[in-house]
């Protein structure tokens, strides 16, 4: 049986930083999955990848295919195959389904690849508008970002479940990242409630973290860690 990994590119840290600079092609990053998100050169908008295709939700609302030779400073991604598979037949906000994964999953204490697929009462996404140098702290960013709703709207949710430990390599808890079935709304999910669907997790074996290690400025910046913890429950 092959061994469930989560590929990163650059560390969620770094980009909270403001090392905001691509680092990475996305088709690189689509070599090692099917399931993930992120974003782009100078936090443009949110990254989507279904079924291994990658798609950017951009900050005026519109969503685009991704070519693949856009560069990313952070994207996640892993060959996603679901362990665990739960039909939902009645309405579930989000809180309720993130507990019945982690109890289905058996614990906080691993990444977890999540997809979830079906109808949807309510999605409310928001999508970091594109930075230009000298990048802002992302936290700053956050505190002016478009947010969008919909309701009743078919589509999926993917994302990871990131363990404490991982805190600023990644979010610790949930991050998900939402793209409708037309792919004409998509972005990072502040909040959703599920009418029916399929919610499937996939534990995660092993964590391969690559680094953008010929990018003078990830290379060579003294990051200020201090609030990181803070910064990213703020941003998140």
């Amino acid at each position: 049986m092959t061994e469930t990994s989560l590929y990163q590119h650059g560390t969620l840290g770094a980009l909270m930083a403001g090392l905001m600079d691509g680092t990475e092609k996305m088709a690189e990053v689509l070599k090692h999955g099917t399931l993930g998100l992120g974003t782009l050169h100078g936090l443009d908008g949110e990254v989507i990848i279904v079924d291994g295709i990658a798609y950017q939700g951009k900050s005026d609302g519109s969503v685009v295919r991704l070519t693949g030779e856009e560069k990313t400073p952070y994207a996640a991604v892993t060959d996603f195959t679901p362990d665990r598979s739960i039909e939902i037949t009645t309405p579930h906000p989000g809180d309720v389904l993130k507990e019945t994964i982690l109890a289905e999953e058996a614990g906080k204490n691993l990444f977890i690849a999540v997809k979830i697929t079906g109808v949807f009462k309510k999605v409310h996404i928001r999508i970091m508008p594109k930075q230009e140098k000298p990048y802002k702290r992302l936290v700053e960013v956050s505190q002016d970002q478009p947010e969008f709703h919909q309701e009743e709207v078919e589509g999926t949710l993917v994302g990871f479940f990131t363990p404490e430990l991982f805190q600023g390599v990644a979010a610790a808890g949930f991050h998900l990242h939402f793209l409708d079935k037309t792919k004409t709304f998509g972005g990072h999910v502040i909040d959703f409630e599920l009418a029916n669907g399929i919610v499937e997790s996939s534990r995660i074996e092993s964590l391969i973290q690559h680094f953008p290690v010929n990018d003078a400025t990830f290379v060579d910046t003294e990051i200020d860690y201090a609030n990181l913890a803070e910064e990213i429950q703020t941003a998140e």
